[in-house]
């Protein structure tokens, strides 16, 4: 089973979009439209985004008119979106529509990624229900040298550094790269030992 992994760009100060949910601060830092090597998951076989992140992407980039544009950050993965709503879907996506809880929704995603990794792609909120579901393996993260007034923030939960280890700080052009390995806790259901 492959790991579940969030990774994301966010800004010096915790944010992932800004006011207007936009990434345009993000694509004016120098490599940011086109990021290095090494600041992607390389293993995912699979993307989970939520549905502020999914139509952001179809818009900015005008996907609907140009599906093949779907393919130069997607490749050719299934992609599963978490959403309430109809939404389109670009001519040759492998889109996936959820909704509900992502414990529910997890054999779903796991069984389409078979041995490959799982990317959560955005948001933050959406990646924090991975972490209270207990299935969040690692955060990686892409520190831009940007700061931001608001918008979306990168993780709105209380992690405590307990459940955090990292694992590797790195420059990538002009990113700090960091990634943490995720301490998964025991659920209350689980068997206590007796001493």
């Amino acid at each position: 089973m492959g790991r579940i992994i969030f990774d994301s760009a966010t800004s010096i100060n915790g944010w992932i979009a800004d006011e207007d949910d936009s990434l345009a601060w993000l694509f004016a830092v120098e490599g940011g439209e086109h990021p290095d090597e090494g600041l992607f998951p390389t293993d995912a076989v699979v993307l989970v985004e939520g549905s502020t992140t999914y139509e952001w992407l179809l818009a900015e980039q005008d996907i609907l008119a140009n599906p093949e544009k779907w393919a130069e950050f997607h490749g050719e993965r299934t992609t599963f979106v978490f959403t309430s709503r109809d939404l389109p879907v670009p001519e040759g996506a492998d889109i996936r529509f959820l909704s509900g809880s992502v414990a529910d929704a997890l054999p779903t995603i796991r069984v389409a990624a078979g041995d490959g990794d799982i990317w959560v792609v955005g948001g933050g909120d959406l990646a924090g229900q991975f972490l209270d579901a207990g299935a969040l393996d690692e955060i990686a993260l892409s520190v831009a040298p940007v700061a931001l007034t608001g918008g979306a923030p990168l993780f709105p939960r209380r992690v405590e550094s307990d459940r955090l280890r990292l694992e590797s700080a790195t420059a990538v052009g002009q990113f700090a790269r960091l990634v943490y390995s995720v301490k998964q806790v025991a659920s209350t259901s689980d068997p206590v030992e007796s001493p």
